[in-house]
């Protein structure tokens, strides 16, 4: 065979990538290459005009046959729940990407490792130095807050699961403390619930939800036993923030994310309270 015709059966980097989840998709528009998304998760709604593309997967599954008959030459997933979908896909002969990242550190290193597998790493490392020069404006303004709120950010509500490990992080760069710290050392939600009273003694001065999936309730949240005593509750510092923008481990959640966690925490560390969009709903920023 023809040395040359052989190593043109396939292209130097992967062409057509299925996204199972919004952060890749987000990445790779983010440094100009949107065209080779192919696929994307029925969750994406960053940038608006993903959402023209195929629709291929939730988080906890995918139509297999769909993202086949896409002919992708990398399918990228996240998380260790997506090991199931990797595995069939595997079977069929697609190449997959599965990430893991947990802490801001790890997501920019997946921004980097994401654009290196397309062929752009030069792109890759600006967005991943500009999304660190933002992180570290926010650490900066908290600096010269004048006192660090206790905050809890709740991320489901039945069972009570705190906040996975780079939310915490962006709480503490914000300028507050994360009462339940000590869950980001946990890989899987499991090793994130807690008793609602457990939370109550804990007393945090800011209650921010991001229900994925679902709408936060401002009655969930202060109808729990004990919870009318909690500082949060008593000042009315309670907040959402959309899980799209909080709980994928992409340039979302380093950005708006951020910055929404930020602007709460800066409101709470001054004694002041952001305005709720309609009376009755949670606070927002």
């Amino acid at each position: 065979m023809d040395p040359a015709a052989l190593l043109a059966q396939a292209p130097p980097h992967p062409r057509r990538i299925v996204c199972l989840t919004e952060e890749t998709t987000e990445t790779l528009y983010r440094i100009g290459a949107g065209e080779l998304v192919v696929g994307v998760s029925g969750f994406t709604v960053r940038p608006p005009e993903a959402r023209r593309k195929p629709r291929i997967s939730s988080f906890l599954t995918a139509d297999a046959d769909r993202i086949v008959a896409l002919r992708p030459d990398l399918v990228v997933g996240f998380s260790d729940l997506q090991a199931d979908i990797a595995r069939d896909l595997v079977r069929r002969g697609v190449p997959v990407l599965l990430t893991n990242q947990r802490s801001i550190a790890e997501i920019l290193q997946t921004v980097r490792m994401v654009t290196a597998a397309v062929g752009r790493p030069e792109a890759g490392e600006a967005l991943a130095a500009d999304l660190a020069a933002g992180l570290a404006r926010i650490g900066e303004r908290a600096a010269a807050l004048p006192r660090r709120p206790r905050v809890f950010f709740e991320e489901w509500p039945d069972p009570l699961i705190a906040g996975i490990r780079w939310v915490s992080e962006l709480i503490e760069l914000a300028g507050a403390e994360d009462v339940c710290a000590e869950a980001r050392a946990s890989q899987g939600a499991r090793g994130r619930i807690y008793e609602p009273a457990e939370v109550a003694r804990r007393d945090p001065e800011v209650v921010v939800a991001s229900w994925c999936g679902k709408k936060a309730r401002r009655a969930v949240i202060e109808g729990r036993p004990g919870w009318s005593a909690v500082s949060a509750v008593r000042a009315d510092q309670l907040y959402e923030v959309k899980s799209a923008v909080i709980l994928q481990p992409g340039p979302a959640a380093l950005t708006a994310g951020a910055e929404a966690l930020a602007g709460i925490v800066a409101a709470a560390a001054r004694g002041e309270r952001l305005p709720a969009r309609r009376p009755g709903e949670l606070r927002s920023p």
